[in-house]
């Protein structure tokens, strides 16, 4: 059944129908999805209002069983506290947030003292914000390539760094999960872009505390592959993340067969998150609930 087909069905229509009421979050518009996909804050800002609380308990309505946010770690510690009391209480787990990522300048693949200072220090600020909001990922991004050093020196400097980082992760059990970022559509000249590299250096580092992040959006512009990839690298990915491409909006609007893609995630046994690190392709309350269907129809293979 394809999506048309399957939004014009009975189920289709009544999880529709169910959210139509513009932000009535009643029990019966809850889906019980096969995975645990993560929104983000703003995703449901016209179907849940503007109040990151209202919107939490929206996710929940809907069915989604976590949430990631990029930006927890800027939010005052109040705010913090407040969001992961709200997610205990609607059952929800943490996903991600950004623990460090330069865009700009070589940091994981350097060995100056400052540079790496700055590096642990994050880390360190990481573990107790996600101590405040019962986080078990945080995203690491290892920063832009040094043009003046040669690939293996840059290589073994970020897996020194990593090591030095995993060992302040792993008291308490925080796991940063290593991005791997597509050079020709969104981030050129960083260090990490594939994931055969990431699993490489995960391999090295060989802590539980460094793991793998497969955002599929990017990897789908920078290899492809998606489902092979994802089989060859399994035992050093932590945490998953959503987009279709063109576009890097929901499953459904591009090129990949998320549908298949999920069921083969969950025919692996992942009992982890999939967080949803993508914009609306449409906008407003229309556009919201479109994506929401999406996810009903490509969470709906056969289990």
């Amino acid at each position: 059944m394809d999506r048309r087909r399957f939004l014009g069905t009975g189920i289709g229509a009544a999880v529709g129908a169910a959210v139509a009421t513009a932000g009535s979050t009643s029990a019966a518009a809850r889906h019980t999805f096969k995975l645990k996909y993560a929104p983000h804050f703003g995703m449901f800002r016209n179907l849940a209002g503007s109040d990151l609380i209202d919107q939490i308990k929206f996710m929940a309505d809907q069915g989604f069983r976590a949430m990631e946010d990029n930006g927890m770690k800027g939010r005052d510690i109040a705010t913090q506290e407040k969001i992961a009391a709200e997610l205990t209480r609607q059952g929800m787990e943490m996903g991600v947030f950004v623990a460090t990522g330069d865009f700009q300048n070589p940091t994981f693949v350097s060995d100056k003292k400052d540079v790496r200072e700055k590096l642990l220090q994050d880390i360190r600020d990481s573990v107790e914000v996600a101590k405040r909001v019962n986080a078990k990922w945080c995203t690491v991004v290892p920063g832009h390539l040094d043009t003046g050093l040669e690939w293996d020196y840059q290589t073994a400097n970020c897996i020194d760094n990593l090591k030095r980082c995993a060992e302040i992760c792993e008291p308490s059990g925080l796991v940063m999960v290593l991005e791997p970022l597509n050079p020709w559509r969104d981030h050129p000249g960083l260090f990490l872009s594939k994931i055969p590299q990431a699993f490489m250096i995960c391999e090295a580092v060989g802590s539980p505390s460094c793991k793998i992040l497969f955002d599929m959006y990017h990897q789908q512009i920078t290899e492809g592959n998606i489902i092979p990839n994802i089989d060859r690298a399994w035992d050093e990915i932590g945490y998953f993340q959503i987009g279709d491409n063109p576009g890097r909006k929901e499953p459904t609007t591009g090129e990949m067969n998320y549908r298949n893609i999920f069921r083969h995630i969950h025919k692996r046994g992942w009992e982890g998150i999939l967080g949803m690190e993508h914009g609306n392709s449409k906008p407003g309350a229309e556009g919201e609930q479109a994506l929401i269907d999406a996810y009903v129809y490509s969470d709906s293979f056969e289990a």
